[in-house]
């Protein structure tokens, strides 16, 4: 028995009836779709009216816009998948990223002529309450993000333990606990030299937060967030093993984690083009959220003009959603009073004056040289060595080289080295970003109990 799949099908007013009409009969008879109704995005170069419609032989919606349409629509009939018979002007690039995205926000597919967009699959697999925390690309603070609200849960006797993929992770799932063993640097320079990347996110995690945390790993990254290769699956079912009360699952890059959770925290950079954000699959992005925290919110990364631009923009995306502005701080796990220091780190050079105050002040040391290259290990090397006999202490965020290079180079030299944290500090007179992430965490205990009932 053929399995049929119902559609919707989206048509203009720039195509003649008949025409219309024998494109649909093509997908009736020839690629086995149910057609249930078309929706018309407007157009009028050959428009036509309601008699017009009823030559169709499927009803036509249509309603004051075509994003309006389209909702309309898929709550009267439920398809599976949208088909664009619509094109130019009608329908664009930018208006197909948009309604591909609030499709994909449905779990529909939607098909065009050379294009084909899926939901990314998350599967139903995790045992406790669950909440992703996902970001609209690299380097945007998820993974402080996540071990800020892993610190937060735990602080009000929540018990979170985190499971993380990156581009680094382990070959199998990789459980690391974080609440019971020492992670020293000398101990991390040990895994590194067994062949891990002991700066992967999970390693962070269990580092600056004292929690359980699973390691897996994921290659590719779909336009929509979907992994082309993870084992996270199979990390969450660890997860499930571990006891705690919730489960974060963070992303990678932009990559989405392909699990069905209660709710989701997006983390996007205010210093990101709003294309990231508030375009292509951006738009997606927010509309599967629960709770916007926008990073990076300071001059001279960003402005106050581009902050208010994109709160709007994201306000339009979906109305209602909370949006958290932040900045980043270095919290060191140990005192580094006193020190002559040199700070490696990934951010922005532009903010470098700014965190050397910050250390100098509320550290009470002396910065001495800093590296914002992380990311890049010859540079890295290059101003290690620069500095070198002028610091005491090196000072750096568990990213990128910050083992096999930094720790290595501190160690080896018997220089202290201390990890740091970042930790995100709500902007503004609000000041409720706290509320807001217990908020999340307590509907998705909610969410769950209902499902499990």
């Amino acid at each position: 028995m053929i399995d049929i799949t119902k559609a919707l099908v989206l048509i203009d007013g720039e195509h003649y009836i008949s025409v219309i009409k024998s494109a649909i009969q093509t997908i009736i008879k020839e690629l086995d779709y149910e057609v249930l109704a078309a929706i018309f995005l407007g157009g009028t170069e050959k428009s036509f009216g309601k008699e017009e419609f009823e030559l169709l032989d499927v009803p036509v919606v249509y309603y004051q816009t075509p994003l309006q349409s389209i909702r309309k629509a898929l709550t009267e009939y439920n398809p599976e998948v949208v088909i664009d018979l619509s094109d130019e002007p009608v329908v664009g690039y930018k208006e197909r990223f948009l309604i591909a995205s609030h499709l994909l926000s449905k779990g529909i597919s939607y098909i065009g002529a050379d294009f084909r967009f899926d939901a990314p699959k998350r599967y139903d697999i995790s045992k406790k309450p669950s909440i992703s925390i996902i970001g609209t690309g690299k380097r945007v603070g998820k993974t402080a993000i996540s071990g800020y609200c892993a610190r937060l849960l735990s602080k009000t006797g929540i018990e979170p333990v985190i499971v993380a993929m990156g581009r680094g992770g382990p070959t199998e799932p990789e459980v690391m606990e974080g609440d019971k063993i020492n992670i020293t640097p000398e101990y991390l320079l040990e895994q590194s030299n067994s062949g891990k990347h002991a700066a992967s996110d999970y390693f962070e995690d269990a580092l600056t937060s004292r929690v359980k945390t699973v390691g897996c790993r994921r290659c590719g990254g779909g336009m929509a967030g979907a992994p082309f290769v993870t084992n996270m699956l199979k990390g969450v079912l660890e997860a499930n093993k571990l006891g705690g009360d919730v489960t974060i699952l963070e992303g990678s890059g932009s990559t989405i984690p392909p699990v069905q959770t209660e709710r989701t925290i997006l983390v996007v950079g205010a210093n990101q083009s709003i294309e990231y954000i508030a375009g292509y699959f951006g738009v997606f992005r927010v509309l599967i959220s629960d709770l916007v925290i926008m990073t990076m919110c300071e001059e001279p990364v960003t402005n106050s003009e581009k902050i208010r631009f994109v709160r709007d923009r994201i306000k339009k995306i979906k109305p209602g959603i909370q949006i958290v502005p932040t900045v980043f701080r270095p919290s060191p796990l140990e005192s580094i009073e006193g020190e002559k220091v040199f700070v490696a780190m990934t951010s922005s050079t532009l903010i470098r004056e700014k965190i050397k105050e910050y250390l100098e002040e509320k550290h009470k040391c002396e910065v001495v040289g800093f590296s914002n290259n992380l990311s890049n290990r010859e540079l890295l090397r290059d101003e290690l060595k620069v500095y070198e006999g002028k610091y005491s202490a090196i000072l750096t965020e568990l990213k990128a080289a910050a083992v096999d290079v930094v720790t290595r180079v501190g160690l080896e030299a018997g220089i202290r080295v201390v990890y740091f944290d970042n930790v995100p500090i709500e902007i503004g007179k609000r000041g409720k970003m706290e509320k807001d992430i217990l908020d999340v965490s307590n509907e998705a205990v909610r969410l769950f109990r209902e499902k499990e009932e």
